[in-house]
């Protein structure tokens, strides 16, 4: 069996916080994603997911993220069920997260994509608004040199 989700959206809401009894923090918020074809006036249209976060990455999200932030996570679909005060059988729809990754950074505002991103809230640095632009070829081996030195001992054939 395999129950698996991962979702790219902007949240509509800043996280909300709270305590289990026993001291667990959970984490939730919603994340508007846009389907991938237009209705027929042309216009896009977004589902609206609920997503909850547990534990330390819950803590990590409430802190960093805010709404209109992009963000991506992968997780579970889980559906529960409940009685509401009027008695009747509620059901809800949400995502448990395993990994929340964030593609925007905390000082750009909703409008703008970053690919460097950290599960905990890194800034890899504002690349501009709507724009990618991949390191030059001589930064990233200078960067890769620096930092891998590779030897003939270290390749496995």
């Amino acid at each position: 069996m395999l129950n698996r989700i991962v979702l790219i959206g902007r949240l509509t809401r800043d996280p909300e916080l709270r305590f289990t009894p026993n001291g667990h923090a959970v984490c939730s918020f919603t994340l508007a994603v846009d389907r991938p074809f237009t209705n027929q006036d042309g216009n896009r249209e977004a589902d609206f997911i609920n997503i909850v976060v547990w534990n330390k990455q819950g803590e990590n999200c409430a802190q960093y993220l805010a709404k209109g932030r992009l963000a991506a996570v992968d997780g579970r679909l889980q559906i529960r069920s409940y009685d509401g005060n009027d008695g009747q059988r509620r059901y809800v729809t949400e995502v448990i997260a395993d990994n929340v990754r964030f593609l925007s950074s905390r000082n750009e505002g909703g409008n703008s994509y970053e690919t460097g991103s950290s599960s905990y809230g890194g800034n890899a640095g504002s690349r501009g608004a709507n724009t990618y632009e991949p390191p030059s070829p001589s930064v990233a081996a200078a960067t890769f040199e620096d930092n891998m030195p590779l030897t003939s001992d270290d390749l496995p054939f």
